[in-house]
């Protein structure tokens, strides 16, 4: 059976200051209630209130995640700029010459890969030990 909704008619008048309306309001807004009324009726009725809170572990590697990214992108964006390169050469001697001059971008790349790989593998670790 569906339960009834009960109807809240009764008001109860609450006087507050600035710097308790401040508070009050900053209190709410780490809460997951969907109103002030519901985070007030909660607190004074002594029931439970859900916190919102941030995973700093998560923001850490977010983080990381951000730089290791930019950073591939700029070597990505080298690559293609030799690849454009590569494609105007029309002889073979200018062609090696590139391809010796571009292996420590290579190398390079695939060292950041292998960090980013081994960084995963690390949160892996960390958050699988509950």
């Amino acid at each position: 059976m569906k339960e009834e909704k009960k109807v809240r008619s009764i008001l109860v008048p609450l006087r507050l200051n600035e710097d308790e309306k401040r508070r009050l309001n900053i209190l709410y807004g780490k809460t997951t209630c969907n109103s002030l009324s519901e985070y007030m009726r909660s607190v004074l009725l002594k029931e439970p209130v859900t916190i919102l809170y941030r995973n700093q572990t998560a923001d850490e590697f977010l983080a990381e995640m951000i730089l290791l990214k930019n950073e591939l992108n700029a070597i990505g964006k080298n690559f293609n700029q030799v690849v454009h390169k590569l494609h105007t050469l029309d002889h073979v001697p200018e062609i090696k010459a590139w391809a010796i001059l571009n292996e420590t971008g290579k190398k390079l790349f695939l060292k950041k890969v292998e960090e980013i790989n081994q960084r995963v593998h690390q949160i892996y670790e960390l958050w699988s030990q509950k």
